[in-house]
Formats: C-alpha cells, structure tokens, sequence
C-alpha cells in the first residue's frame, strides 16, 4: 500500500520536514504545495535529484486538491516569527492562512498535521474550520520542546538525550510547563538523582522555552529540529506505531480540559492523536497547566476574530 503525504509550505520549514520525512522512509510519495508555485515546483526538483540518497520516493509538487488523496498533511504554510517576537504575536497574519486552507479540506480523508505558529491555537483554528474529526487534527505541540528538555538535561547530567525521560506540555510557547515531578532518568526520579538541584529548573525551562528566539535572533529561523520532529510524527502516525507523545490537539475532558488545544501526552496512530493520557503532576504544576489553557482560550477567541473588519 502507496503512504503519501502532501506538504502545504515550502519555505525553512516545509523543505526541512521533506527532506528528513524522506530520510526517514516513512513515504512512498511526497507532494510539495505553496502559494509560490515555482517555490513549491524547485524544491520538489532539488529534492528529486537525491533520489539516490535516501529510500526510494517519488516526490513532485502538487495542487491541494490533488493532496486530498494522502494519508497525512503537514500544514507548514505562513510565516515564521520574528526575532524577539511571540509565537502569539503571529495569530492574526497566520489565522487567516490556515483558515483559507481548513476550508479547502472539509472531505480531507487523512492526518491533518499543524506545524505553522502559534501551533495549538491553529489546531484548533483548522479543527473548526476543516470540520474534521478532532482526532485527526494533530499539532507537533510540545514535541520540540520536549526534545530540547532532553537535550539540556542530558547536557547538565552527562547523558545521552535517549536515556532522558521527562516531559513538556502545555502551549508550545511561553505559558509551556515543564513537568519536573514526573521527570525519570532510568527509571530514577529526576529529583533523586545525585547532585540534583531543584534551584535550577526554572533557569533550565526558561532556557527551553527561549530557545527558539535565541536561534531566530542568530540565523533567522528554526527549521531543522522541527523538520525531524515532524518526520518523526508522520512515520509513527504512517506505522500505526501506537507511540506516546506530546501533540497537541483539541482536548475533550483529559484532566479536566475542554474545547482547547494544547499538547499532554497522547496516543498517536494511524487514526491520529486517539487516546490523551492524564500525568501525574504537583499542584504547582497542575495550576500551571491551567494557567496556559487559560492563554490559548483567549488566543483561539482572537484567532477567530481576527479576520474580521
């Protein structure tokens, strides 16, 4: 059986996410789309002339409509922020981009994945406006964030990012809450590891969620780690792999949450993000958590605003 998956964007992001879906194998073919048709058609050619270097695919760009037929869509379109500029600050340009697309996909039969910024107030943004299964309207949330937790984790601790296990959820932005109580490095307690101290998880998380402004400020963009999360998204989604991870999408009364998109540790197969699993979590985080549900609520109400007059 053929697994498609289309690509609506192709500029950092868009081009970063094909080229590490294609190393990853998870594709037979590859459809690249973008309001700059030429951009969408060189990237396509640029990307097919290493055919030889990753497992065979075809890839070619594509209308959306001749995108409805893929198992998966990675909504990549929009613009990027800005240096020192909010995810948030993003909402009104991209609001009215990825409704424009949400209306284009009301048969859509596959995966819709959000990549675009503010990523979780657009879930739900495409969610309403696609009129999709809530299911299959799948964010890649915190799945970055948590990927860097591990990452500067591993760094302090002198371990490999692999064997780090913790967890970030939430908004992917600034209302993010680091979930340090359920941190476990082998199995161990994050807090009972020796030499641990508590005194520097509030710079660790706020050199997490700062990342992605000290990468903008330095080269303009984040592209690459977000292009193998995304990969990675799409080939456990492909292969029905059943895997647990921190997407976002619109909850439906996991800890209590209702009508918001925001990521906690979920479920994802071949049916998208199917099942939300409720942590363990510290009354401080708990009310942190929904702190940020708080922030996305009144996100989405201007998001659907926005393209009023």
């Amino acid at each position: 059986m053929k697994r498609s998956v289309g690509i609506i964007g192709t500029g950092w992001v868009g081009s970063s996410v094909a080229i590490c879906t294609l190393h990853s194998g998870a594709v037979d073919e590859l459809l690249l789309n973008d309001l700059k048709l030429e951009l969408a058609e060189g990237e396509a050619m640029d990307l097919a002339h290493g055919a030889s270097y990753y497992p065979t695919a075809a890839v070619r760009a594509a209308t959306v409509a001749e995108m409805l037929d893929t198992d998966a869509l990675v909504i990549a379109a929009g613009r990027g922020g800005r240096p020192g500029e909010s995810r948030l600050a993003l909402l009104r340009e991209n609001t009215i981009r990825i409704k424009q697309i949400g209306e284009q996909l009301t048969s859509y039969r596959g995966i819709i994945v959000m990549v675009t910024n503010p990523v979780d107030i657009l879930t739900e943004v495409m969610a309403q406006t696609s009129g999709l299964p809530l299911a299959r309207v799948v964010g890649t949330g915190t799945m970055l964030d948590t990927a860097r937790l591990h990452q500067v984790l591993g760094r302090v601790l002198r371990l490999d990012p692999h064997s780090v296990h913790a967890q970030v959820l939430g908004e992917h932005g600034d209302s993010e809450v680091v979930l340090w109580s359920g941190a476990r490095i082998g199995g161990v307690p994050l807090r009972s590891w020796p030499g641990w101290d508590r005194a520097q998880e509030p710079l660790l998380a706020k050199e997490v969620r700062m990342a992605a402004d000290q990468i903008i400020r330095r080269k303009g963009a984040t592209n690459h780690a977000i292009g193998l999360v995304t990969a990675e998204l799409l080939r456990c989604m492909l292969r029905g792999e059943r895997r647990v991870l921190t997407v976002s999408r619109v909850q439906e009364g996991a800890l209590g949450l209702w009508g918001v998109a925001l990521s906690l540790p979920t479920v994802v197969s071949s049916e998208g993000a199917i099942e939300v699993l409720e942590p363990d979590m510290d009354q401080d985080e708990r009310q942190l958590l929904e702190r940020s549900a708080a922030v996305l609520r009144r996100g989405y109400r201007d998001a659907m605003q926005s393209d009023e007059p």
